[in-house]
């Protein structure tokens, strides 16, 4: 786009109209519509200027190239899972992703509920990975690992990993993965994964942090999607011989592992709201199920995530 190669400086109606080959009346329709879907344009007697602080912060299909096709986009939704699990019940292709700007029904693990501001990346990917059902442990295990060095290098700091979906920075929780699934016998027919960023929304709580917050200026929303989906990509050459979704994937269990945040520390398991037991956490095994190991280190309890978390004590 003409105006956000000059991002700040206006550009006239003519010199549009004269790059797009069409009248100044088809630009200032098209300046009205940009406006209409949200993009900050401000027409002065210069001609209309972009606002370089947020002019890439749009999630719109157009706004994805060529992968256009695969990006449904709602202004508001009650969740971008329950959007997924229509696109895979249509079969729609594996690949699809569905954002929001807004949800009225976040979802977190267990029933929990995700703060859904404004500002936020909420999306969800439809995956197709034909594994079996044994294995559903994986994507999330990639898909954390994908979202730890995406916003690692978007924010210049360390990401931390807590099982089974958390993702924070400076102790502070700043990203969250949870998937569902369909499966038939003993293999997986879809799985969704959905991602909730703090990026440039107001956090809920002390205990919350954002990419702005660390930053100091807003981040591209579009530029962390596009970051957590290539380094999920990435992984799934880099770990398997191009599909991180085999049996006992050791090589991402142990990248999980260099990235746990309590690795060796005390901790309860908590199902149901009530602790079932207390250990020292030792990571994640090839399955992704975390190890708790007794103090006296005499025996290891083994954990699928499911309704199952982790806390510090």
């Amino acid at each position: 786009m003409t105006l956000r190669e000059k991002a700040g400086q206006p550009v006239s109606g003519s010199a549009l109209a004269q790059a797009l080959g069409v009248s100044r009346v088809a630009v200032w329709k098209g300046i009205q519509a940009l406006t209409g879907a949200g993009y900050p344009i401000k027409t002065q007697s210069a001609g209309y200027t972009i606002d370089p602080e947020t002019a890439n912060d749009f999630l719109y299909p157009w706004e994805f190239g060529e992968q256009e096709a695969l990006f449904r986009h709602f202004d508001s939704t009650d969740s971008t899972m329950d959007r997924a699990r229509e696109c895979a019940q249509r079969g729609l292709a594996a690949g699809t992703v569905i954002t929001a700007e807004k949800q009225s029904a976040g979802r977190g693990r267990n029933g929990g509920v995700w703060a859904s501001r404004q500002g936020g990346l909420f999306c969800t990917i439809l995956e197709r990975p034909g594994i079996a059902l044994a294995d559903y442990c994986l994507p999330a295990m990639l898909f954390q690992i994908a979202a730890a060095r995406a916003l690692g290098s978007l924010c210049g700091k360390p990401v931390w990993l807590r099982w089974p979906n958390d993702l924070y920075i400076d102790g502070r929780k700043i990203a969250g993965v949870m998937t569902e699934l369909a499966g038939e016998a003993d293999s997986i027919n879809w799985l969704t994964i959905g991602i909730g960023v703090n990026v440039n929304n107001a956090v809920p709580s002390e205990k919350a942090i954002s990419c702005a917050g660390i930053t100091g200026h807003s981040v591209s929303r579009r530029e962390v999607l596009l970051k957590i989906m290539s380094e999920a990509e990435r992984l799934k050459k880099d770990t398997h011989s191009g599909t991180a979704y085999a049996q006992g994937n050791r090589l991402l269990a142990a990248e999980w592992n260099a990235l746990a945040d309590c690795m060796g520390a005390k901790v309860a398991v908590v199902y149901a709201h009530k602790i079932c037991a207390r250990g020292i956490f030792a990571g994640v095994d090839p399955a992704g199920r975390c190890i708790i190991k007794s103090e006296n280190e005499r025996g290891a309890l083994y954990f699928n995530p499911g309704p199952v978390s982790v806390v510090l004590v």
